[in-house]
């Protein structure tokens, strides 16, 4: 399968803020846009150009696509969906992105990324309801229950991973039961709850041209 095989700490360079795409190193001072706050590559520090209307639309929607760490293909086949779902095409995007099974795994603190997330969940390292799922984009549903399964949960990542999470803490809309390495997805959040920089209006409109 195609993945991004860069450094993720351009892509926050490029973007011009922090995407939080490596984890526990995006809380501290080694963080690279705290260092280096100018764009990535040999002209990096020259003069940001003006972008153009279409240029603003498509920047805000690499910029979602990155947080999430989707391919294009990925991302485009789940704005598809969002459109034809009752309600905000929007909104409806957004929350099929945090619906993702390794964007629950990242929230609930199993993981120190959604990348890391998607690399257990293919390990076998999880289970939903308990049922093993290795698909990081199995959507869940309010009331669905994310276990570490009995062997992993020495695992070194995820121990870590838990640890560290206590720095960005766990939204409302999740109950996670440490000891027990489980989580609940109390609720599918609604916008307003997801706090991502992103204007997802922008999004609707670049892919209705």
């Amino acid at each position: 399968m195609a993945r991004y095989t860069q450094s993720v700490c351009r892509l926050c360079r490029r973007e011009g803020l922090k995407l939080f795409l490596k984890g526990d190193r995006c809380y501290s001072d080694k963080c690279a846009i705290e260092r280096r706050e100018y764009g990535p590559g040999q002209h990096g520090q020259g003069r940001r150009t003006k972008l153009s209307e279409f240029g603003v639309q498509l920047r805000e929607k690499q910029k979602l696509r990155q947080i999430y760490g989707l391919l294009e293909r990925q991302f485009s086949k789940i704005f598809t969906s969002a459109e034809r779902m009752k309600g905000v095409t929007g909104e409806n995007l957004i929350k099929l992105l945090e619906a993702r099974l390794d964007n629950m795994v990242y929230r609930m603190g199993f993981a120190n990324s959604r990348n890391e997330a998607r690399m257990l969940i293919t390990q076998s390292h999880f289970l939903v309801n308990n049922r093993k799922v290795t698909i990081p984009s199995y959507i869940v549903k309010a009331g669905d229950v994310v276990t570490v399964k009995e062997r992993s949960r020495k695992a070194t990542r995820i121990i870590g991973a838990l640890d560290a999470s206590e720095r960005r803490g766990i939204p409302e809309w999740l109950e996670v039961d440490r000891p027990k390495f489980e989580g609940k997805v109390r609720m599918i959040p609604a916008r307003d709850q997801i706090t991502i920089p992103i204007n997802e209006h922008l999004i609707v409109e670049y892919y209705s041209k």
